[in-house]
């Protein structure tokens, strides 16, 4: 499979995740932070392990060997990551939050520092200079005010620490099996997540109020369950399988851009001068940084 192919499906990753953080903050009121995620996931598991189960059986030795390392990526991946970020937008806008969740492509290439590996290349750092200017002005609409005016709360401590969980994720996939398939993996990797958040769920230690079934519910959870998990993670995961964590993050820089066209399409914002100049920063960092990148990583091979 060609780079433009991994390119695709990261990017794929970042318009379904930026409808998740939509949806998980409009639904915050109606739906609670464990419950969503664990309705999440539990309906994708059921979806997806009927396909899948076969390749379990036929691959339960590869599975059996890598315990340890699936059972931290489900951990981080699937159960952590999502219920922090859904606890974040409880008490947080979007936008703070997909500010917030710009980092990860930073603290991706900081934590890869810890394991050797490549260095980080000056040009490497211009592109995430250019994304993060860039995403700032999107959120910031434009003006210095709104920036200055930015505060953390418990929301964003949320949020970021959401944000450093999935940057181990995803430098943790270099560890992935490569003999294992990635319908196997992602099937792992969600029996592990729904595992760890079931007792948590149905005993209720959140005290979180019972999910109320009404069209509009069922709706976002079937969207995050069928785009922002399966699709998303599927297309995450190969991504990075195919050119390594340090390089797939600089998509993350894509949901703020995602994420504002959503609000005019569907939210009735309008188009704004800043909108265009943020979208062309967000889109030239990535592709100044994709464009220098001589080799693939040795990350890319988890």
């Amino acid at each position: 499979m060609s780079r433009n192919w991994a390119y695709l499906l990261l990017t794929g990753s970042a318009l379904f995740w930026s409808g998740n953080f939509v949806i998980g903050r409009a639904f915050a009121s109606d739906i609670a932070p464990l419950t969503i995620s664990y309705l999440r996931w539990s309906l994708a598991l059921l979806c997806l392990l009927p396909f899948s189960v076969l390749t379990l059986i036929r691959q339960w030795p590869i599975i059996r060997a890598h315990w340890g390392r699936l059972l931290f990526m489900g951990v981080f991946g699937v159960a952590g990551f999502n219920t922090l970020a859904y606890l974040g937008l409880s008490y947080t806008t979007a936008t703070n939050a997909l500010l917030i969740n710009s980092f990860i492509p930073i603290l991706i290439i900081l934590l890869s520092r810890i394991y050797p590996g490549t260095p980080i290349r000056l040009v490497q750092l211009l592109g995430i200079v250019i994304s993060s200017l860039g995403v700032i002005l999107l959120v910031a609409k434009g003006s210095l005010d709104n920036l200055l005016a930015f505060r953390i709360n418990r929301g964003d401590l949320w949020v970021l620490t959401a944000a450093f969980v999935w940057a181990v994720y995803s430098i943790s996939l270099r560890w992935r099996p490569l003999e294992l398939s990635a319908s196997a993996f992602l099937t792992v990797t969600m029996i592990v997540g729904v595992a760890v958040l079931s007792p948590i769920y149905w005993f209720n230690w959140l005290d979180e109020p019972a999910f109320v079934v009404t069209t509009p519910n069922l709706l976002a959870i079937a969207y995050v369950a069928l785009f922002a998990s399966l699709g998303a993670f599927l297309c995450w995961n190969q991504g990075v399988k195919m050119i390594g964590a340090d390089t797939a993050g600089q998509f993350i820089h894509l949901m703020p851009v995602f994420g504002t066209i959503m609000a005019i399409a569907f939210l009735g914002e309008r188009l704004a001068w800043f909108h265009l100049v943020g979208a062309a920063a967000i889109g030239s960092g990535i592709y100044l940084s994709l464009r220098k990148s001589q080799t693939r990583p040795r990350s890319s091979s988890g």
